[in-house]
Parts: structure tokens; C-alpha cells; sequence
């Protein structure tokens, strides 16, 4: 695995104990590339760590997640992607890849910094939405060794029926091999980010410059780009650990902001979830949660409290 350079630790936007690491990488078509590995240890020196990949329109603001595993005894990391968060430029087009394998050598220099250089061999990685489908494709080619994997609503396929699925996926591959760069039209209500936010319905403060609440354009190019990594994960992947799928209960499509957008997955579709859970690797446990919004960790307080509940016990059984 590549290592990238290392760059110095300087405080991060979350202030302390958060600290945060530039990532220098090579340039894309759109210029110089960078990620960002961001960190608050355990009060204890630990060989333990967690390094978690955050979803599309999205970046590391999850405190609460952190402190829970700082806690037990885990130094926390978390890399913004290229394109995303803190490792967004100007020069560049938001959390745009044409191929998700251009995101391995950023989880390859942040696991080099986390298991190598900082000196943990029990290492869990945890990933949400689209972060879960990129961290599972990621293991699965290059076998790192790894303690486990908490998967949080993973994107596992393509929302619609199976015609649409279909049909659609065809062109979204026709057209993303030929113009990438050309967004797809599509009408976005924002009741996902505005119940999470604390100045609008929700309980959470983070930055809408990077993850808006009506969500970044979607081109072509990327979206083949996930469709190519669904066509890979339906073959059947093995990421050689334990692995644990959290997931809402249910998926709704509201119209208007109420409690369905607080209390069932808004963004995919939970029976996708479910039925493709099993193709990540051979050793999986699926837990859905009642209650649970897309983002498990960023639920309302009662099922948040089950989905700690459930990763404490399957961490317990199969991770120790």
C-alpha cells in the first residue's frame, strides 16, 4: 500500500482533541489531489484503532461516534475522501470520481498512517451510505488486515424497481462512459440534511458548504462509477473479518418534513440493504434498527441508543 507523504498534525475544524492531516496525493484530470485524516486518541495509549469513511455529500463531523469508541479504548480516525469535506479545493468538482477505485489510494495511505506509522494491529473500519460500498470494495482487493467492519447503511444497489434499475443503469453507463462530467437531472426536497440539522429540524451542527443540505450534483460519470462498484459487490465480495450492517427498520419517501423523516431511512432503500448484506463477505451479522434515520449514529436519541447497543455486543462477540 502506498503511504503517501506525511504532512504535519494541526488542529482540526472540530477543535480539540481533534487533529487533522493533509494527505498529499497524485493529481487527477482535475488537477492536485489531497485527503484528510483526522484523529482524537483514547485517554490510554492504545494499539487499537477505528478508521471510519464517511457517505456521498458528506464528511467526518460525528463527534459522538469518536468519544464513544475513545472510550473503550480505540483511537479514532476519520479520512475525508478527495473531493470531499476538508480535502475539497476549489479547482475541483465535489466528491467527483469516475471510478471508484480512484478512492483506494487515499483509504491506502490512511491505513498505512493508522496501522503502520502510528503502530495499531487491531484495527476496525467503519463506513457509512456510499463510504460502506468504497471501504468494502477497498478491502476486498486489498486484504488489509483488519479487526472488523461496522457498515452504516451501506449503499449495496441502486434505488428503484427492477425495471427502472434496469434500464436506467443502462444509460447512466452509456452516457458516463461518453460525457462524465454531465450532471443528471434530478429534483432534490433536502428533508434528509434539515432533519439533521440543528437550524433547521434536526440536533446536529455541520458545515453546509460540505455536506448541503440539497446535496451536491450528481454527473454520470460518478454514478456509472457506483453502479460499476454495484456490479462488482453483487459477484460476491470477501473483506476477511467480522462485519457488522446496521440499517433503519423501514425506508420512506416523504413529502414534507414529519416524522417520517426522522424515524426511517429517506436516502435507500432498506430491503436492498438486507438482501445484499451477505455479498460483502462470509461472516456478516445484520441488525436492522426501528427508528433509525439513514445515518444510524445521527438517529433520534432511543434507537441511537440501540444502534450503540448493537455495535457493543457484536464488537463483544466477534471483535473482542
Amino acid at each position: 500500500m502506498t503511504s503517501g507523504v506525511f504532512d504535519e498534525l494541526v488542529p482540526d475544524v472540530l477543535g480539540e482533541p481533534y487533529l487533522a492531516e493533509t494527505i498529499s496525493l497524485p493529481p487527477d484530470e482535475e488537477g492536485p489531489v489531497v485527503a484528510t485524516l483526522v484523529q482524537s486518541r483514547a485517554p490510554k495509549p492504545t494499539r487499537r484503532a477505528v478508521l471510519h469513511v464517511h457517505g456521498f455529500c458528506d464528511y467526518f463531523f460525528q463527534t459522538d461516534f469518536a468519544e464513544w469508541w475513545n472510550e473503550r479504548g480505540y483511537d479514532f480516525y476519520a479520512v475525508d475522501l478527495r473531493k470531499y469535506g476538508r480535502s475539497l479545493r476549489p479547482h475541483q468538482t465535489p466528491n467527483y470520481v469516475t471510478d471508484l477505485r480512484h478512492h483506494f489510494p487515499d483509504l491506502d495511505a490512511a491505513f498505512h498512517r493508522v496501522a503502520e506509522r502510528d503502530g495499531h494491529d487491531h484495527v476496525v473500519i467503519s463506513a457509512h451510505s456510499t463510504g460502506g460500498l468504497i471501504a468494502a470494495l477497498w478491502a476486498n482487493q486489498r486484504r488489509p488486515a483488519l479487526a472488523g467492519m461496522v457498515l452504516n447503511s451501506p449503499w449495496l444497489d441502486m434505488q428503484g424497481g427492477r425495471l427502472v434499475r434496469g434500464l436506467g443503469t443502462s444509460v447512466i453507463k452509456r452516457v458516463g462512459a461518453r460525457t462524465p462530467a454531465r450532471v443528471i437531472p434530478r429534483t432534490i426536497e433536502g428533508h434528509y440534511g434539515r432533519s439533521l440539522h440543528a437550524d433547521h429540524a434536526g440536533e446536529w451542527m455541520f458545515n453546509t458548504d460540505w455536506k448541503p443540505l440539497d446535496s451536491f450534483p450528481v454527473t454520470f460519470g460518478w454514478l456509472r462509477a457506483i453502479r460499476l462498484g454495484h456490479d462488482e459487490l453483487h459477484t460476491g465480495l470477501e473483506v476477511g473479518c467480522p462485519v457488522l450492517v446496521l440499517s433503519s427498520a423501514g425506508t420512506r419517501w416523504p413529502q414534507q418534513m414529519g416524522d417520517e423523516a426522522h424515524g426511517y431511512d429517506i436516502v435507500l432503500e432498506v430491503p436492498q440493504i438486507r438482501q445484499w448484506a451477505t455479498a460483502i463477505g462470509s461472516h456478516v451479522t445484520y441488525v436492522a434498527i426501528e427508528g433509525a434515520r439513514h445515518d444510524v449514529v445521527l438517529s433520534c436519541a432511543e434507537p441511537r441508543a440501540v444502534a450503540y447497543a448493537e455495535i457493543e455486543r457484536w464488537h463483544a462477540t466477534y471483535v473482542g
